[in-house]
């Protein structure tokens, strides 16, 4: 594989179309092992007016003979290189599993090293950054173990061996690099955030997804939706109408918080 990681947007960030003049740019950021695809089909559903990218890691998808990136800051250096030319327009992140706690670490970058404030920060299925500090949270998985995750999220993978040992290669790298995480601080984000958690999830608790209203500048909510860790395929009509009809504001955090109060419960 080789190493050369492109900068350019075209390489990291994957669009079913491009807005001449969107009102609002969504980003969302693939879970561990995962790719764009899995947000092939929100486009659809947001407003005409947002523009929706989803970021592509090395080592997936047409980036399969890139080698996959196995820590933080360097995920995050590249992404924010990518992101800042588009702040023109406000920048709503989603992030699901991994995706949340990276989407967050760009949001700080974002905002601490280019006086960049994202209009939203929507996380997704993964605990909040200042616990994942805590090395007792997390205990590193064999190949065996796994493998066996990604069949059990994929089962196609058990069918075709090549697909498998390719998915291996992102997983591992993306299993590295979470179980690397271990966040010196975690500053709060000026952004409003809204957690989303799967009723059923057994990844992370209640409690987890209600702590990220430990790093909310701006106010936190929670919101729940049927279904396991992966709530946003088996509810994904549900969840991307309600991002939908939080962006519709274009940012403005009135919007974005249906409740009053800067915690809210009311809707989990």
């Amino acid at each position: 594989m080789t190493e050369t990681i492109p900068a350019d947007s075209r390489a990291w960030l994957r669009r079913q179309r491009s807005l001449a003049e969107p009102r609002v740019r969504l980003v969302c950021f693939p879970h561990a092992g995962d790719a764009p695809m899995s947000y092939r089909g929100w486009q659809d559903r947001l407003p005409a007016d947002v523009e929706l990218s989803a970021v592509c890691y090395p080592g997936r998808q047409n980036r399969v003979n890139e080698r996959p990136i196995d820590r933080m800051e360097p995920l995050v250096d590249h992404v924010c290189r990518v992101l800042v030319p588009l702040a023109d327009r406000p920048l709503a992140l989603f992030g699901h599993g991994m995706g949340a706690v990276v989407a967050y670490e760009v949001a700080v970058r974002l905002a601490g090293q280019h006086r960049i404030s994202p209009a939203a920060l929507l996380v997704s299925g993964y605990t909040a950054p200042h616990l994942c500090a805590d090395d007792a949270r997390r205990i590193p998985l064999g190949d065996r173990q796994l493998a066996e995750q990604a069949a059990a999220e994929n089962p196609t993978l058990l069918r075709f061996p090549e697909l498998m040992d390719l998915a291996m290669i992102a997983l591992r790298a993306d299993h590295d690099l979470l179980h690397a995480y271990r966040p010196a601080s975690t500053p709060p984000v000026t952004a409003p955030i809204v957690g989303y958690r799967g009723t059923d999830d057994p990844r992370v608790s209640h409690g987890e997804m209600r702590a990220w209203s430990h790093v909310a500048g701006s106010g936190f909510e929670l919101r729940t939706f049927p279904g396991g860790h992966f709530h946003p395929a088996d509810a994904e009509a549900a969840l991307v109408a309600d991002i939908a009809e939080r962006l519709a504001g274009g940012g403005d955090t009135d919007q974005v918080f249906r409740g009053d109060s800067p915690v809210s419960s009311r809707h989990e």
